[in-house]
Parts: C-alpha cells; structure tokens; sequence
C-alpha cells in the first residue's frame, strides 16, 4: 500500500471530468456535539480540519464540496426534529453531488478519559467503504500517530453511512473525553497533519481503483 503522497498531480487532472469529494464537518449551528474535558466544540474542529483536507485535496487537482463552511447546521426552518431534518439536507447533498467519495469528519467521546486515538467507520454493506476506509486508518497511523492500534469498523446505523448512496466514511479523529488528546485536537499543527493523513488515504484509495480500471 503507497501511502506517499506525490509532489505532481498524477491522474486527476487528466480526467476528462474532474473527480468530486464531498467533506461533511459534522454538527454545527445549535449543535455542538461533543464537548471536550477542555470545553473545547466538536463542531468547531470538525470544521477546521475540513478546511484544512479540502485545500490538500484542491492541490491534488480534486474538486470539493462542503457540507459546511460556516457554523451553521443544514435542518430546514420550521422543522421539529432539526437532528434528524441536518442529516437528511446531508444525506441530500452528498447524493446530489455527483461525488466519488464522502468524507464525514467527526470527534469520538467515551465514558473513561483513556480512550484515545482516530477510527474510521464505513457502512457494512459497502466494500468500497471498507477499502477506503482501510486506507485512511493506515495513513492516519503513518501520518499523525503511530501508536494509534485502532481498526476501521463497520456499522449498519449510522444514517449517514446508511442513506447516502456514494461511498462514505466516518473519520472519528480522536476522543475530546481524553484530556491529553482533546488538547491535541485544538492545535492547528495537529489538525493539519489529520488532514494530511486523510488527504493522503483518499489518494492511495483512488490511485488504486484508478489501476484497477485500466486492467479491466
């Protein structure tokens, strides 16, 4: 597996058609999502290492799609369950998007502080989700934290995972309930070597599929 992100742009710009992502910063607006042992937003973060993958996938020749650029959350005004009405304008958007990949980032939280380290999670039914996010976990493990054991995991209830029909991921960069590590997710300098791991995963991923195609 190459995990070594080339200084040229090898094969997406040469497409006939530029090759779409979308990212999806998860929460936003009145949702925070998790709050870190440092007080520090999930939301916050989700979107600061979104902006931080889009620009590394820009240079890779790579059109993006934002779920979110501001905080603000995506439910329909006037709606009961806003929860429910952001995912399904999610879920709308990555369908829409004409994307190849969907890159959901989020942070993790656990009952005991010792918990620590990023895992992808993909859709059980999808075993592009799986190879994709196989790629991403190994990177993020050679690119931010090599003590990182932590395996990709299937999931089959996750309405993201479940309802979009491109291939999706869910990057869960690190436990905000760990002391030592929610302080490392508010660094920009960390935050940009997520970014990087996960930009790096997604080329490796489509570098692949890209040979494949042409040995069929």
């Amino acid at each position: 597996m190459n995990l070594i992100v080339r200084d040229y742009l090898p094969t997406f710009q040469k497409a006939e058609k530029s090759l779409v992502i979308v990212i999806d910063p998860g929460h936003g607006g009145n949702d925070p999502g998790k709050v870190g042992t440092n007080d520090a937003l999930e939301k916050d973060i989700n979107l600061s290492i979104a902006i931080k993958l889009k620009s590394y996938l820009e240079m890779q020749g790579i059109t993006v799609i934002m779920t979110r650029e501001t905080d603000d959350a995506l439910y329909k005004e006037g709606v009961k369950n806003k929860k429910k009405s952001d995912l399904q304008e999610r879920v709308r958007l990555c369908n829409e998007s004409d994307a190849a990949l969907v890159i959901s980032i989020h942070q993790n939280s656990y009952q005991t502080e010792n918990c620590r380290g990023a895992q992808v999670f993909y859709f059980d039914e999808s075993t592009e989700g799986k190879d994709l996010a196989g790629y991403i976990q190994q990177s993020m493990a050679l690119n931010v934290d090599a003590e990182n054991n932590r395996e990709i995991k299937a999931n089959s209830s996750y309405f993201l995972l479940k309802e979009t029909a491109v291939t999706t991921v869910i990057v869960e960069c690190g436990f905000l309930s760990n002391p030592a590590e929610a302080d490392l997710l508010i660094n920009e300098e960390y935050q940009t070597k997520i970014a990087y791991g996960i930009h790096a995963g997604v080329v490796a991923y489509l570098e692949k599929m890209m040979e494949e195609d042409e040995v069929k």
